[in-house]
């Protein structure tokens, strides 16, 4: 299970998270929701233990405040809106990073498996074939594959996700959320994922977090929460009459 307890979080002694709390069992997912600014990122953060944080993460009853770099790295993967291209690797070889957590020492080869590993997470991203091509020459929607491939081949016990579909088109949307939903069930592990996408959210989500200024406002059962009125309250806008005046025009 992963556990965040009574999370405030921010920046420059300002809270932009106030005391957050939820669960997650493993085989779940968990998803993030609320209007631009309200705090879904620097959660994600808090969580990943990147940026310091009052109240505890626990995850299999160990506090993550107190694991070493290397042992939260094959627990805990975060991908970010913002992933930086610091050296012109090949897809391969930065894909490959996510295996390095794994290895016995900081000059140890991958191993036959390790390879395995992550030539199948680049299959499961549709970038197998393009393996060896150098990722300054991607487009933003390869390189956003890139990165979920490198989550994958981390194989964490939690993926955390900021705008995992952000570049992907509708059909890589619809194939990366239903993977990790899948992956997350067969391997009783555990994504918790910020999205903007409320249509993404139904279709994924066995749990929503709905946050406003950095509070919680609901926390629940995806459909409960996506039904309630707190959705008008929180956006400011009617979505799910929008919703279904948008999917009329399909008819």
């Amino acid at each position: 299970m992963l556990e965040v307890k009574n999370i405030y979080c921010g920046y420059n002694g300002v809270h932009v998270v106030k005391d957050v709390s939820f669960k997650v069992n493993r085989g779940e997912n968990i998803c993030i929701v609320g209007p631009n600014g309200c705090g879904k990122s620097t959660l994600l953060k808090s969580i990943s233990n990147l940026i310091s944080f009052e109240g505890d993460v626990i995850l299999d009853g160990k506090n993550i405040k107190y694991l070493k770099r290397k042992e939260l790295a094959t627990k805990v993967s975060l991908m970010t809106q913002n992933s930086n291209i610091l050296f012109p690797y090949s897809i391969f070889e930065t894909v490959a990073l996510g295996r390095y957590a794994h290895l016995n020492g900081l000059f140890s080869k991958l191993s036959k498996d390790d390879e395995d590993i992550i030539n199948k997470s680049l299959e499961l991203v549709g970038i197998l074939n393009i393996k060896d091509k150098l990722i300054s020459e991607l487009s933003g929607g390869q390189l956003q594959r890139v990165f979920l491939a490198r989550a994958f081949a981390q194989n964490p016990d939690v993926i955390l996700l900021d705008e995992p579909t952000n570049h992907l088109d509708l059909r890589y949307q619809i194939e990366i959320l239903d993977y990790l939903k899948l992956w997350a069930k067969e391997n009783n592990k555990i994504i918790v994922a910020v999205l903007h996408d409320l249509n993404l959210v139904q279709n994924f989500a066995d749990k929503v977090l709905m946050l406003k200024d950095g509070s919680i406002v609901n926390n629940g059962d995806t459909k409960e929460v996506l039904n309630g009125e707190d959705l008008e309250k929180v956006y400011g806008i009617d979505i799910k009459a929008f919703m279904v005046k948008t999917l009329r025009k399909w008819n």
